[in-house]
This record gives C-alpha cells, structure tokens and sequence, in this order.
C-alpha cells in the first residue's frame, strides 16, 4: 500500500549525479521526442472509444481494495472503485480544500470538527445495478480496520473513531481528535466496498473471496475479466453518473521482466510502459509509433534492514537480528556505499541520491538534514570496534561466531533494484561483508516473506500518497508496512507531534527532527529517487499524469479518431 505525505512543496534540490555529457545524451534523446510529440499532439475533444494495452512485469495478487498495495493493483482498483472524495491536482493534503466530490456530493463538518457528515449522491450505483448506501462507507471502514483482513492501509485510519448512518444517503464519520489532515484520513485512505455483496461473508475469508479476481465497483471503468499469468480487462462503463470513461478498454497483459515488456511495445501489441529503462531511450527516441512523456512520480528506494531476527518477531519473541540488531554495523554499512556513484551508474541522469523515508518534495527542510557520509576507512573501523573481524581469512568478518553475512531480497521485476543489489553486494565485500543476493519473481513471492518477517534485507521502494501521515504505516513502531520492525519512540513522537500541530512552522521543526532521528538510526539506507519516463503509442492521448498516481485519471485517456488501428473498433464488449 502506498504512504503518504506532503504537508507543503519544497523545492527540489537536484543532486547532480551524472556527468555532463551523459545527462545531455540521454535528456536529448527524451527532450527530442517530447518536442516532436508535444507539438503536434491534438487537443483532448471527449471522443470515445479505442483500447489500451498496458504492458507490466508485475501482475496483482488481489483486487480487493483494502488489499491492494502496489502499483500493479492499484491502477485496477483506482479505475473500478471510488473514495467518498477525491484529492484535486495540487494534492493537497490540509483539510478539505483541493478535494472534489465523488460517492459523496457534499459533505458538512461538526461545529467541533470531531465529525463529518457525507451526503452520497442518490444517482450512485454499484456496477451491478445496486444503489450505493451509507451503509456501504460503515462496512468500508470496518473491512479496512479488520484484524482478519490486516489492510497496510488501517495504520492511517487510527484517528477515525467509527463511521454510523445517519439515513441511507448520509454515512458520519467519527473522530478521535482533530487533527490538519482528517477529512484526508476519511476519503483517500478508503476505496468504498459494496456491503450488499461482502458483508454477509467472515472477515476471514474476505481474502480468498471470489470478488478479489471479480471485484464489483462504481468506477467510471468495469472489471471485465481476469486470466490468470496473461492479461486482465476493464471496460468503460457506459451509465456512470460521471460519464463514461473515454476509451472503450484498458487491457493488462503480463512478461516476465522489463526487456519483454519493451519488445512488445516496440513491436506495437501494447500500447504503454509505466517506466523506461534509460538504455532503451534512444530505441524508443527512434520509434515512430511512440512518444514518451515526463513522469515526477511520488518514489523512493531504500536498501531495508530487518532489525530483528528473521520470523522472531510472528513467534511472539522478537529478538535481535544477528547482524543488524547493532546499529553500529549498520552505521559501517552505510558508510561503505558510495550512493552517488551507484544512483549514476543505475539510473544515469533519472535518478538522484535518496536523502530519509521520504522523495524531496515531501520533505519540509532537505537542507537541515545531515547524510551519513561515505567513508571506507571509517566503516572498516567501525566494525573493528563492534568486535567484527576477519579471524581466518576468508574476506568476511565474524562476531561471536556470526560470519557478516545476510541474504538480500530483490524483486527480480524492478531493473534498478537489480543493478543498485548488485552494486551494493560489491561495495560490501570491500568491507569484509557476504551479501547473496536472492531475486524474487514479483510481489506475490515478495510480499509473503516481507509480511512474515521472514528475510534479512530487501531492496524496498515505497510510492507515497500525498501528505506525511503515511509515514506511520511504513515506518512508524506499530505500521503495518514496517517490514524492517524500526522501532524508536523518539521517531514516534516526533512524528506524532509534526502530524497534528496546526503550527506550521512547528510541524517543519518537527519532521526535521524525525527525519534525522531514522536517518542517524540507519533502519534503511536510502538509495534513490528516480525521473522517469512513461512510454505510449502516439495515437493515445493522456490526461495529466498526478504524481501520486499516474492512473489517477486513466477514465479521461483517450485515443485520436484520426490514428485507430483494428483493436480500437472491437466496441465496449469483452475482447477476445
């Protein structure tokens, strides 16, 4: 599930991380085709009708909205479902000014802003014909919450007391305590659940539920269907109270890596790639059916630690990891990575140095923060004194008979992560640490062993919704996405403090001080930040991609009349 964040917008400071020749030979072949496209491109006219091919490396686990973490998922379910609200382009997470009506038309605040009244729109219908009720927002909240269903995304609904109906058409949300970013808590948290179809099933089998491969929605787009390892199909849904999405189709279809996602769209049997690897720039610079077009998505990598011992913390005896229990070795690890060499290496001129749990523009103060610095000499010291050492010779350093060594986990879907493990495994043999590396095929390999504590490292990558109250699902003591098991009171606090002060200048003070506390405790080394690309035919015309979530307004996507090739005239039926 993705985090959160973005109290204000700071300006970005670059880090130049490529030389300049190379920044310019790249830039220039994306630069080139953006101009070439940008100037001729027609302007979106609302005609409907085409379909899309989307090409991923990465299929969804699940449909089922509270489940539903990465990006893979996430493009399905924000095309299917709706939130209450819907946050507005300038992302703006402080009250409810930026937000747009969707389930719910308007809304009315408590005289002590402790609750908030959601009036549905009585025209609302779940995509099979049913009325949308308020009864529908209480079971959301209650499936969201459920300790059977173990939702990531319950950690940023701890301020929400419970939801009650008022009548059918108003559903009442309930706080604890006021705080800047509530009425976010209550809509962008949520994907609204149809109660007439899932409140009569147990909790407990909500996972494994027939409505995870066939979710019912009231999204401008209908789930269409689902096969399994090769595609899945959404189709606009023509009586929609908000209109119709423009094109008749969105098609998934399932590789095995990046470079078979890249053939098939310089072969032309798709349509759209969500990031280019920058080697490939100049091939697709070259293609005259394709255009690329500039992607600031909210991301950040990390190189993740477990700090307790793998699968301890499920048997109910957390104990400290062999080798990343002491913060003093993970101090000495950081200071062995040379991250500007490694970002220019992986990422060339897209990519720059990650500086705490957060990508910059979601950070108050960049300039207050204080990196570990790269420091051989220092990290081999430091493990001297924390009692590793090379006793036999063999190039890896032993404590108390613990060799410093840890396996890596690296989805095998991700071409950056790979090459950043890669360069990370050599920069600590240098230091006398053994890293093997184990790639994963994709989230559903992954998750499992992150949720069961059940690894030692893992290359993590983090795409944070908008407004800082995410930080306490992925790295607060008790979130749900902590897979690192990072725990620190004095991070808690300050991040608590920062989170529910109206006192702007305060709050800053406060993330500056919390973002320091985890960089100085080292539960991560943060890696990167990227500038991506997305990839498209030239005939698909897009909306503007928000940074949270480039499929935020995939219903407005459309395809130009005057370019359809054969599989836009199919019509809204299911595809063969």
């Amino acid at each position: 599930m993705p985090i959160v964040l973005r109290p204000s917008r700071q300006p970005r400071i670059a880090t130049p991380v490529v030389s300049r020749r190379r920044a310019r030979s790249l830039l220039a072949a994306a630069a080139g085709l953006l101009t070439a496209c940008s100037g001729g491109d027609p302007v979106v006219t609302g005609e409907t009708g085409g379909t899309m091919v989307i090409v991923q490396a990465a299929e969804p686990q699940t449909l089922f909205p509270p489940r539903a973490n990465g990006t893979q998922e996430m493009a399905v379910v924000a095309s299917v479902f709706d939130r209450l609200a819907e946050i507005g382009p300038e992302l703006g997470t402080v009250g409810d000014v930026g937000f747009v009506p969707r389930l719910a038309s308007s809304w009315h605040w408590a005289p002590d802003s402790l609750s908030i009244d959601f009036s549905l729109d009585p025209r609302a219908r779940w995509h099979d014909g049913a009325p949308v009720r308020a009864e529908d927002v209480k079971y959301t909240f209650h499936a969201y919450t459920s300790d059977a269903v173990l939702s990531e995304a319950r950690s940023l609904l701890g301020n929400i007391d419970s939801v009650s109906v008022r009548d059918s058409l108003t559903a009442v949300v309930w706080f604890k305590r006021r705080t800047p970013q509530q009425f976010m808590d209550a809509t962008y948290s949520m994907f609204i659940l149809p109660s007439h179809l899932l409140a009569s099933l147990p909790d407990s089998a909500l996972l494994n539920a027939p409505f995870g491969r066939q979710p019912v929605g009231t999204g401008r787009f209908r789930f269409a269907k689902w096969d399994a390892g090769t595609r899945l199909e959404i189709v606009a849904d023509t009586a929609n109270l908000r209109g119709r999405a423009k094109l008749d189709r969105v098609i998934w279809t399932f590789v095995s890596d990046m470079g078979a996602a890249t053939v098939k769209l310089l072969a032309g049997e798709a349509d759209f790639l969500e990031k280019i690897k920058p080697e490939n720039i100049p091939q697709v610079a070259s293609s005259p059916s394709l255009r690329l077009e500039d992607n600031r998505p909210l991301g950040y990598g990390f190189l993740g630690f477990n700090l307790q011992a793998r699968r301890s913390v499920a048997n109910g005896a957390p104990l400290p990891h062999p080798v990343f229990g002491d913060l003093r070795v993970r101090r000495a690890l950081a200071m062995a990575l040379d991250r500007s060499r490694m970002i220019r290496s992986a990422l060339d001129s897209l990519g720059m140095v990650g500086l705490a749990p957060a990508p910059r523009v979601l950070i108050p103060d960049t300039s207050a923060l204080r990196a570990i610095p790269y420091d051989m000499a220092a990290a081999r010291g430091m493990l001297d004194s924390a009692g590793w050492m090379d006793t036999n010779g063999d190039g890896v350093r032993e404590h108390e008979g613990q060799a410093l060594a840890f396996e890596l986990l690296v989805p095998s879907s991700s071409p950056t992560r790979m090459k950043l493990s890669e360069l990370i495994q050599a920069a600590l043999k240098e230091v006398g640490a053994k890293v093997t590396l184990q790639p994963l095929d994709g989230p559903t390999a992954l998750g499992p062993r992150l949720e069961a504590r059940d690894f030692d490292a893992w290359m993590g990558g983090w795409a944070p919704n908008p407004g800082l109250q995410g930080m306490r699902q992925t790295w607060a003591s008790r979130g749900d996405g902590n897979y690192q098991s990072y725990v620190s009171p004095a991070f808690d606090a300050l991040m608590d403090s920062a989170l529910t002060t109206f006192d702007a200048s305060r709050s800053r003070g406060y993330w500056t001080r919390a973002f320091q506390q985890a960089i100085d405790d080292v539960p991560s080394v943060w890696l990167y930040e990227e500038r991506t690309f997305v990839v498209l035919h030239r005939r698909i015309r897009i909306a503007p991609l928000r940074a949270d979530a480039w499929y935020a307004n995939l219903a407005d996507w459309s395809v130009d009349p005057a370019q359809r090739i054969d599989r836009d005239r199919i019509g809204v039926g299911t595809a063969r």
